[in-house]
């Protein structure tokens, strides 16, 4: 199923309606939707290197409209929509250490998560359920995906079709060493 999915999401990648359909994945993968939607910009930008920051823009902007609709559906719908839908993933204990964790590192679990290619839905779905702070929780949305999205657009602009593996190999190694920088700079600035 998951092998169908992925071919029919490149599929797209090349339709007149591509953007479109950028947009309504990108929203879908950031609250119920198991494909992450690089499948669906790397392929557009390749095929459009001209447009790679207006692609990571539309895709920055759907993923954390998509993350706000997760977070509503983990603050008000969690038991009805939230929790069926971890469960589908077979991920109602991540959840519930999610909702866990947002109450003691609330924007890091953000910060750390939204960056990488892991299921941002749990992250979305568990900061609503612990009612962590809206506009906190899109400001660090937005510069996670937004830092992630830019940074597949820009090595695919500067390098193009060679990436591609590189990009989907090992992305998510470069995410949590960025990450890791992040962190060790922001432990610094507090120490001094």
């Amino acid at each position: 199923m998951i092998h169908s999915l992925y071919r029919r999401i490149t599929d797209l990648a090349a339709s007149p309606k591509a953007v479109w359909w950028l947009i309504i994945i990108a929203m879908a993968e950031a609250s119920v939707f198991p494909i992450p939607v690089d499948l669906m910009l790397v392929p557009m930008i390749l095929t459009r290197q001209d447009r790679a920051w207006f692609l990571a823009t539309v895709c920055t902007v759907s993923s954390v409209i998509g993350g706000v609709i997760g977070w509503l559906l983990g603050a008000f719908l969690m038991k009805h929509i939230g929790m069926p839908i971890a469960h589908f993933y077979h991920a109602d204990g991540r959840i519930l250490a999610l909702e866990d964790l947002f109450r003691r590192y609330g924007i890091w679990i953000i910060l750390g998560k939204g960056l990488t290619p892991l299921p941002y839905k749990f992250v979305t779905l568990a900061a609503g359920a612990a009612h962590f702070p809206l506009l906190p929780f899109i400001a660090a949305s937005i510069t996670t995906r937004g830092a992630r999205f830019f940074l597949e657009a820009a090595l695919l602009k500067a390098f193009g079709e060679p990436v591609r593996e590189f990009i989907e190999k090992r992305l998510t190694v470069i995410l949590l060493i960025l990450l890791v920088v992040i962190v060790a700079g922001v432990a610094l600035v507090e120490l001094f």
